[in-house]
Parts: structure tokens; sequence; C-alpha cells
């Protein structure tokens, strides 16, 4: 495999994103890949997650691997807007909205398409798995031929359950009026003992109707009762070829794993579906088992 190629792209909204390109010599053919949330991003311990780009690049199948604009958890960075000149804005999980990674993947696919790919596959881990399910609910008529997601997650779910309902339910009416009245982007005091967010990135990611919640396992089990729309709906509107995979002891999969496959296989039955045996959310150690089922599948 050659050594990955630092590469830039911007979005249609002005921002410029930075990648690695592992290139298969002479394909047409990309995988671009969407990292979770978090401090997330694709440049830190790069040589240990190697396994992917190596065995796509030897099916003669490159991978794109992006900083996205929800990477770190707070990111400053520049946007050209329209009529104007560079502004620095902040960015990274405490801020990001789901549905802006939209503009983030079409900026990856148009830059692609200059380099002369022609075929293009939609991978996504943890959060970017939720991602791929919002922009194939947004633009279901897209470039990509197959998904690829990996591990998504219940996150709204998850900060339910650390915050109670009360708390819960209090922080995300707060912040709908923060919205209102264009104050989301303020960091809330309240969370900071557990996660770090502005409220127009806690109420996107905490709204229990809201584009995020695409996987909604907490509810599905019976545990809570919090959405008014139907569940996993945009997971299976997805028309695309899919395959689905999990770790066998995924610590976000509500410790039951056989439940989370038999509950998404429900909505999607035609979708393929690995468990990896002894594997948790990041896959630790078993890296290459996943790459070989993903550059198979392909």
């Amino acid at each position: 495999m050659q050594r990955p190629k630092f590469v830039d792209f911007e979005t249609n909204d002005g921002l410029t994103l930075p990648g690695l390109l592992y290139e298969a010599t002479g394909s047409k053919k990309v995988v671009i890949y969407l990292h979770g949330n978090g401090s997330s991003s694709i440049f830190y311990d790069e040589k240990e997650y190697r396994d992917l780009p190596e065995i796509l690049n030897q099916k003669g199948i490159s991978l794109l691997k992006f900083n996205n604009r929800g990477a770190h958890v707070i990111k400053k960075l520049n946007i050209r807007k329209k009529g104007s000149e560079v502004e620095r804005e902040y960015f990274g999980m405490a801020f990001e909205r789901i549905k802006e990674c939209a503009p983030d993947i079409d900026g990856a696919v148009k830059f692609l398409q200059k380099m002369g790919y022609k075929e293009f596959y939609l991978a996504g881990s943890s959060t970017g798995a939720n991602k791929i399910c919002v922009y194939d609910h947004y633009k279901p008529k897209n470039i990509f031929k197959k998904y690829i997601l990996i591990c998504g997650g219940d996150d709204t779910g998850i900060y339910y359950s650390i915050l109670g309902n009360k708390k819960f339910f209090e922080l995300l009416n707060e912040a709908k009026a923060k919205i209102k009245k264009s104050k989301g982007g303020e960091l809330i005091k309240e969370l900071l003992s557990v996660e770090v967010f502005s409220y127009q990135g806690f109420y996107d990611i905490a709204n229990p109707d809201g584009d995020y919640n695409t996987f909604p396992f907490s509810e599905a089990f019976g545990g809570i009762n919090i959405s008014k729309k139907p569940l996993f709906r945009y997971f299976k509107s997805i028309r695309k070829p899919s395959i689905v995979i999990y770790g066998e002891k995924d610590e976000y999969a509500w410790g039951d794993i056989k439940k989370v496959i038999e509950t998404l296989r429900k909505y999607q039955p035609g979708f393929e579906y690995q468990v990896i045996k002894g594997a948790d959310h990041s896959f630790t150690k078993k890296q290459k088992e996943v790459a070989r089922i993903i550059a198979n599948w392909l």
C-alpha cells in the first residue's frame, strides 16, 4: 500500500476540510469514510488503522478518510461565506448539527470526481453510521452504490440514561428556548461534568424526534418512550444495498447485541449483518477482521 496522501477540499458552504486519501493504483472505485463524534479525528494513531485501506487497496478500491465539521470537541475553523471575507467560527461535536453532514459528504464526492473516481461507496462508524441514514433521508437520489454502517449508536438514549428524565427534558427545553433567542452557540454549563455541548449541539443530539436519533435502541427495547415520530424511520427508508457491522461486546449496545441485530433486521431484512466476536465499539485488535468483511462484501 502506498503512503496516504494529504488532501483537502471545500464544501459548498465555505469550509475547507482535511483528509487522507489511500489510493489504489489505477482505481476508479472509492470508499468515503465518516468518523464518529467526540474527540474524533482521522489523523491521530493513523498507522494503527491501516488495515482497512490496505485490504481495500488490494481489492482495487481507494479510501478517503476526512475530518468532517464534527471532528474534535471544539475546533475553530475558517469559513468562506458568499460575498464576504474569511471568518472564524466554532465547529466540532459541541456545535455540530448532524444534518450538516450533507455538504461535507458532497464536498468529498465533488473532490474525488475531479480526480477521476466513478464508483462511490459510503462507510460510517458510530455517529458516522447515523450520518449515512441522515444523508440518505435528505438526499436519497445520491451517487453512492452501497452503504457500510458500522456500530451506529443511540446517543439520545445514552444522554437520557445519564441525565434522567427530569434533567434531560429540562435541558432539552432550555436548549430549544436558547436556539429560538439566537443563543444556541452558548455552552451548557450544567453539562460540563458529563460532556461539552452548546445548546444547539445538545438539542441536535438529544432531541428524540430529531435527525440524530436514527438508532433508538433504548426505546425499541421498551426501556423508555420519548419519541413521537416512528422509530428507525431513516434507517428503514434506505433503498441501497447495505451491510451493518457491530462488535459482540459493543459497550454502547445496551448489553444485548443479539437484540440490536434482531431489531435492525426487522426493519431491513434484506441487509447483510455481521457481528465481530469479542469486539468492542472501536473493534480493538479486530480491525483486520472488519476490513476483510467490508472489502469482500464490496
